[in-house]
């Protein structure tokens, strides 16, 4: 399968909405990256369209074209016939004339391809004894059957798609032709590649759009009706039907447009509840008007069908019809090579996962898949990480703050803005003499502590730190944080608990307290034995109070 879809890796933030858009989980997430699995990618564009950051990037093949036009070979484009509702007022005249410019030999719609195909599903259902045709035209529905639903292949058509039947018939008509078809569609490069004998490049409309910018060549609006143009239904719901004859005895015709409804259709086949049917099916809601590269972004189902529909006739186009052998294409299964793990394996990632028990399941998708288990498959396969699941994430990241809250030496207190307690740690019941939580959950702090602090940071914004503070009620001394935090609607107070320190501290000022007192009365003393003295040595009393005096001094600073 070409590669046809690139992923710009410094853009992928791990949204994971690729994988929940995409129907087969084609996906793998590895390094915090998204990675596309060609084999099993039936190449819907779905992730092209969802992406925020555009980290899918469409391979461009504009440079082809060009080369192909610098070679002298005549170059005529095959113009899907949803070009109408992706340029709006442009007819297939307005078209032409612009792509002429850009050096195109002839400009041609993909409808007269799509003429001959219609004109064959309606001969196989009247002359072939087949129970249930599924339509061809659109290749991720090819891919899809050939790669996920392989025992379908006898239902699906054997008939070449409107693009080739078309590119097919310009190279018969013009000797030494190159074909470009361009569309809305991401699949359609894959197709071209596996037809490269008819089909030389496919454009979306995208890169022609940039293509015509670059050249600056404006588009002209005009609409000449045709009324032999039935076949520009096609790009519609139901469009393949509204331009077949229907016929068929005992046939029934359904039409099924987005990847659900063809995966419910192809699951009801696969238990034998279809037959005798005929089903045109489309991966894309809305068909090919709703294709992933219909300008991305601007999608208009409405208005997209009624300039389709004002743009149709009523009568096919006026072309020959190739021999049948010319319109068969026989299509072959593509393997994919899946591991699938043993229960033992899967239950064993389901409990890395945190799911031990069918409860823990919760299935909601956040990871992309629909299911834990899928997840889980999808992990065994190396398509999915663990760190994928956000409930396992939030419940281990809480677990973490949890366990640094329980076992935290300092008592921590959170209420919410109108003051009542929303979470104690141990720390706090024991500094509080609370016996459980819930005594206290849900009511007025000043049921347990001083509402002043508090209400003085909320009103203000400004937290308060270290402050000590003596809780006379539980005679302890701590030092309070109070911060305000969610933008002021909860506010976190935590207390160091420093009562032994506070009471040494007060030991100490006791001791130094009485041995000031000691100093002054062994000071006094040493006076009056002093002035004896002096009264025999005179001189010498000055010299001794000026001793006592810095020793006292140095006792009262210790």
């Amino acid at each position: 399968m070409a590669s046809c879809l690139r992923l710009k890796k410094s853009n992928c933030k791990n949204c994971y909405k690729c994988i929940r858009h995409c129907p087969v989980k084609s996906i793998r997430f590895s390094a915090g990256q998204a990675h596309i699995i060609d084999d099993e990618c039936i190449l819907c564009g779905q992730c092209f369209v969802v992406c925020p950051q555009d980290a899918k990037q469409i391979v461009d093949d504009t440079e082809k074209v060009r080369v192909l036009i610098g070679s002298g070979d005549p170059v005529v484009v095959s113009l899907a016939p949803s070009f109408i509702a992706n340029y709006e007022g442009v007819g297939i005249e307005s078209m032409r004339e612009a792509l002429k410019r850009l050096g195109f030999h002839d400009v041609e719609e993909t409808a007269i391809g799509a003429t001959m195909v219609k004109r064959e599903y309606d001969r196989m259902l009247r002359e072939e004894n087949r129970d249930i045709v599924i339509s061809s035209c659109c290749h991720s529905i090819n891919l899809l059957i050939r790669k996920y639903f392989p025992e379908q292949l006898p239902y699906l058509a054997d008939v070449v798609s409107p693009m080739v039947a078309h590119c097919a018939d310009i190279k018969r008509r013009i000797p030494g032709a190159k074909t470009v078809f361009v569309g809305p569609c991401v699949a359609k490069k894959d197709e071209a590649a596996e037809h490269s004998d008819v089909v030389d490049v496919a454009l979306t409309f995208e890169e022609l759009t940039r293509w015509l910018e670059e050249e600056k060549v404006e588009l002209r609006r005009e609409v000449i009706p045709d009324d032999q143009s039935l076949a520009r239904f096609f790009p519609t719901p139901g469009g393949i039907l509204k331009t077949m004859e229907q016929d068929a005895p005992d046939y029934t015709y359904m039409a099924l447009d987005g990847i659900d409804a063809c995966l419910a259709a192809l699951d009801d086949i696969a238990e034998g509840k279809i037959h005798k049917c005929f089903i045109e099916m489309s991966t894309c809601a809305g068909s090919c008007i709703g294709g992933p590269v219909m300008e991305k972004y601007r999608r208009s189902p409405v208005s997209d069908y009624m300039a389709v529909s004002t743009f149709a006739g009523s009568r096919d186009f006026d072309v020959a019809q190739p021999d049948m052998s010319l319109m068969k294409q026989y299509q072959t299964p593509i393997g994919r090579t899946e591991r699938t793990p043993s229960n033992y394996e899967l239950v064993e990632i389901l409990r890395e996962m945190g799911k031990f028990k069918p409860s823990d399941e919760l299935n909601c998708g956040s990871c992309g898949y629909n299911t834990c288990r899928e997840k889980a498959v999808a992990i065994y396969q190396g398509k999915a990480e663990i760190s994928m699941c956000l409930p396992f994430l939030m419940e281990k990241a809480e677990g973490f703050s949890d366990a640094i809250v329980k076992n935290s030496p300092n008592a921590l207190i959170v209420v919410n803005d109108t003051l009542e307690v929303q979470q104690l740690n141990d720390a706090a019941l024991r500094l509080l003499n609370i016996r459980f939580a819930s005594d206290v959950l849900g009511d007025q702090v000043v049921r347990i502590l001083d509402p002043k602090v508090f209400m003085d940071v909320k009103r203000s914004g400004r937290g308060v730190y270290n402050k000590r503070t003596y809780l006379a009620e539980y005679q302890r001394y701590v030092d309070e944080t109070i911060v305000p935090a969610e933008d002021g609607r909860m506010i976190i107070c935590i207390m160091h608990d420093v009562t032994a320190e506070e009471e040494a501290r007060q030991r100490k000022e006791e001791i130094s307290h009485q041995t000031v007192e000691v100093a002054d009365k062994v000071v006094e003393r040493q006076m009056l034995i002093v002035q004896e003295i002096a009264s025999l040595l005179g001189e010498t009393t000055a010299e001794t109070k000026i001793a006592l005096s810095k020793l006292k001094e140095s006792i009262v600073n210790e």
